[in-house]
């Protein structure tokens, strides 16, 4: 049976190879695309491995804020609730769910910014 690389195998193996063998060979401009192009591999890798269970979580919040529906639709309703006043951060779910959403988006996009784990707390 012949079984293929998982996504991440084959980003594991693109991020390498620049890493360790191409980005050395470049200079200046091309280097920095190199590791520009590394972050956006892993940006890529943890949004596999972190984002569904992220995107989850944050339907079963907005469920539990504003009832049932399809989460994109829910989101926008929480936005428009906030904007009109109707629900403010003084309410402890919005600011719970605010709060683990930008936790959620930060260990995706920036797993090592230093206030993440401040913010974790």
């Amino acid at each position: 049976m012949t079984t293929s690389p998982t996504a991440e195998e084959l980003l594991d193996a693109v991020i390498g190879f620049i890493e360790q063998k191409a980005a050395p060979q470049l200079k200046d401009r091309d280097a920095f695309l190199a590791r520009v192009a590394v972050n956006a591999l892993a940006i890529i890798k943890r949004e596999i491995e972190l984002g569904p269970k992220a995107r989850a979580d944050a339907a079963e919040r907005l469920r539990a804020l504003l009832g049932d529906g399809d989460p994109a639709v829910l989101n926008k309703a929480l936005c428009d609730k906030l904007a009109s006043g109707e629900l403010t951060l003084k309410d402890p779910k919005v600011l719970a769910h605010l709060k683990a959403d930008i936790i959620d988006r930060v260990r995706i996009d920036q797993p090592n910014y230093s206030g993440l784990r401040a913010l974790s707390q």
